[in-house]
């Protein structure tokens, strides 16, 4: 499944392993996959959040005061939470859903929604994008980008 990921998907996945660093933790749950979708502004997931009326500025600042910190020791190997694997495998859930034969930022950011239980998906539902709507607006940009 990771030779699917997308190189932007790939260095979604790679910041957020240094979000989890930045936030003394050795391992990458779903709030620090969404930290990291939130810094690339011009990616699939960020048109998502735009067309959702979702201020990436004011939903990173939600995060940075509500992810946990912890006390890592620094340079440790990181791996993701059981949560981050969840939304990995959803990702992929909605990348075939989409007749995708990659996983992008928009599954990324699909599967962090998709993964219900998570304060990423609380924060994402409280600023206005709630996984169905997010489903829509992905049919909307692949359409697009298929030219229907």
């Amino acid at each position: 499944m990771w030779s699917r990921i997308t190189i932007r998907g790939r260095q979604a996945i790679f910041a957020a392993e240094r979000e989890a660093e930045r936030f003394d933790v050795n391992e990458i749950g779903p709030e620090h996959l969404l930290l990291a979708l939130l810094q690339d502004s011009s990616s699939v997931a960020a048109r998502m959040l735009q067309r959702q009326g979702v201020s990436r500025e004011a939903l990173r600042a939600d995060l940075e005061r509500s992810v946990p910190r912890g006390q890592a020791a620094p340079r440790q190997e990181k791996r993701l939470t059981p949560a981050g694997n969840q939304v990995i495998d959803l990702a992929y859930g909605e990348a075939c859903a989409l007749n995708n034969n990659y996983i992008g930022t928009e599954h990324l950011l699909l599967g962090i929604a998709a993964e219900e239980r998570s304060l990423a998906a609380r924060l994402l539902r409280e600023h206005g994008a709630p996984v169905d709507p997010l489903h829509q607006v992905t049919w909307d940009i692949h359409k697009l980008a298929r030219g229907r």
